[in-house]
Order: C-alpha cells, then structure tokens, then sequence
C-alpha cells in the first residue's frame, strides 16, 4: 500500500532512530554545535514546569534545568516503564569523538542529570531498549575503526553496568542496526554496517534468560542489506522495518513486515506495497504511538537534511502530520521520545550538514 501521494493534516493523539555507512568512521564531524539556547521571547518557548496539556499544538523548545549534554548525534534516548525518567547514552559529539556518558533526563520536571557510572566503551550508532527486570539494554555500536557486538544492561537501582552473555549465533559487529523487544521478551535486531563496505540483511533475536542468541533471517525475500533505519514491533505482533541507506543509495523508503513463525526459518518478511511508503531517507527519529510509529527528519535521497513528520499505521498507511508553529532546525540522526505522562514527545540532538545539535523540542499532537 502506497499512500505517500495522500494529503492530509492528521489529528493524532499519543496513545499509549550522514552521507554513507561506508564512510561512517571516516566522516568528518561538522564544524560546529548548537547547544540549548534562550528563546527570542516568553511565548517562543515553554517553560519547564508549563504542563504539556495546557500547552498548544505543535514545536516547542525547552530550557531544560540542570548541566546539559553536550551536543552529539547518533545517541540513544530511552524512557523507563513509569515514564518518569529518559536515559541517553554515548553518541557522536561536535568533535567527532564517540561519547560513553550516560545521563537522565527527569520528565516531569525537564531537568538533566549525569549519571556517574563507568560501562560500556564509548560509541555511537548502537541500539538501546529498556527490558523490564534488567533495564536499560545497549547493543553494537562503532568508535572509530572499531565496530561492537556487545550486549550491556544497565540497573538504575544502584546505577551499575553488567556486560551481558552471549553464545549461540551471535551477529557480528555492527553499526547502524536497529533493535526492538518482541512480544516474546526477546531483543530482536536487524540488518546494519561494518568495516570493509560490508552491509548486513540478517535478523537475529537475543533471549535474556539463556544469554543465547538465535539467527532468524528468513530464506526467502527479505529486506536489501542496510543500514541506518529503525524498526519496530507493531500491534499485530509483526516486526516493521523502514527506510535506511544501502550500497549506492543514500536514501531508502521502503517499509517490511517480518511475521514470525513457530520455529527458526520460518519467519517471512513481507513489502508493504509496492513504492515507498514515505518519502526516503536515513537516520530518521521515530517513535511508537498506538497502533503506528511517528518518524521525524534524517537525511533525504539527494543528502539534504528533514524536518518533516510523518505517521506510518500498522496496516501500511502513511501520512504527513502537518503541525503549526516553527519546526526545530532539519537534522538527522536525532532520537525522539514519547513523553505519556504529559501527552506530548521530546526531541533531543541529531545534525545537519556543519553542526551538531544539543537542544531539547517538545512536540504536543493537535
């Protein structure tokens, strides 16, 4: 199903992841970074502690208290199962140096905080996802020439990192994967980059109890070797997967469905129509709303930066979210947070083609 041609201005309501991979450690990092900065005005920005549900429609920048990160790109930002607290770890600074810090960022009163507890190396383009009863899970990721395969979990009860087991078929290291936690409790990921060029289209699942992981790539059709995409679990237990960058295209639009089976091979990947559902592009923002997944930015097929929005349903639909005020500056490889508790998300950092960004965005769906 193609509906990308479709106009609409959607009303949603909150219901409930660069050139090329290939040059990915050799990229230079942009020239300069935008921090947080102060509004032209009072009106221009919401204030701290404003209630996002007396806020109106559309982008907002925020002033979030506390020391801030610094600016980085191709980070990870995860929200606990209370909704009360988001952690972002390691990314890409302005200087182009991979960052190991980890810091929380307090939701109901928009306040930052580093947290001092020494983990995994430093990194960035890894995957991150919150597992209940081990917490807050990092996979893969690059620094430099170095790529990673490692599993790390995180307990915030006493502010520890554990390097987790692994045996079975455990994929190689990789850079630009995505991951997501099945139905099943399983850390599935998808696809990603290597040294040497290399391009994966391989999905394999990690069980937290055996410390196993499992190769799940279907024999027959799957989605082209790729990176920089994210995916996602839908409401009807299918595994989506969209967009990203292969070999020669900067920008893929293209959207996957893996339905699992009762065994290892059986699983099939299915395209969702036959076009692009949304317009191309890599290193996007996404998250999940109810029965779709929000996508925001990355870079397009001919390199320029986004700051678009756009919904992809469940059932294959997509359409622009047309939203009133200033968007934040266009910019890839952002992260993009569901804040459920005060109806709203939150975009923090990402960069263009010359910066790299530190600011925070509140976003409230009309």
């Amino acid at each position: 199903m193609n509906a990308t041609r479709r106009p609409a201005v959607l009303a949603l309501a909150l219901a409930s992841l660069l050139a090329a991979c290939a040059s990915a450690s050799a990229t230079p990092a942009p020239s300069g970074s935008h921090a947080p900065s102060e509004p032209a005005s009072s009106s221009a920005q919401a204030s701290a502690s404003t209630p996002a549900s007396a806020e109106t429609a559309g982008w907002r920048q925020l002033t979030p208290a506390g020391e801030a990160p610094a600016p980085r790109e191709d980070h990870t930002w995860t929200v606990t199962p209370d909704g009360a607290t988001a952690y972002l770890f390691g990314g890409r600074g302005a200087d182009g140096a991979a960052l190991d810090d980890l810091w929380a960022y307090d939701l109901a009163i928009d306040g930052w905080s580093r947290v001092d507890a020494s983990g995994p190396p430093a990194r960035f383009g890894h995957n991150a996802a919150w597992v209940e009863g081990i917490g807050l899970v990092v996979f893969a990721g690059q620094a430099g020439a170095t790529f990673y395969d490692d599993l790390w979990a995180f307990d915030p009860s006493d502010d520890t990192w554990t390097q987790l087991p692994a045996q079975g078929d455990v994929p190689a290291p990789r850079y630009g994967s995505c991951a997501a936690v099945g139905p099943d409790g399983r850390l599935w990921i998808s696809h990603g980059f290597t040294r040497a060029g290399q391009r994966f289209a391989d999905t394999r699942a990690y069980d937290f109890t055996t410390g196993t992981w499992t190769d799940e790539t279907p024999a027959a059709d799957r989605p082209v070797e790729r990176c920089l995409h994210a995916c996602w679990w839908t409401g009807d237990g299918t595994l989506a997967l969209f967009g990203g960058q292969t070999n020669g295209v900067t920008a893929l639009g293209d959207l996957w469905q893996l339905s699992p089976g009762p065994r290892p091979g059986t699983n099939a990947w299915t395209r969702i129509g036959s076009g692009d559902a949304a317009p191309p592009r890599n290193l996007y923002a996404a998250v999940r709303l109810g029965p779709s997944t929000l996508v925001f930015g990355g870079q397009a097929a001919d390199g320029s930066f986004l700051a678009d929005v756009w919904r992809l349903a469940d059932d294959g639909a997509a359409l622009p979210v047309t939203l009133p005020g200033t968007a934040p500056p266009a910019r890839a490889a952002a992260e993009l947070i569901a804040d459920r508790g005060r109806g709203r998300l939150l975009l923090f950092g990402g960069r263009d083609a010359t910066d790299v960004f530190g600011d925070v965005w509140s976003l409230t769906l009309p």
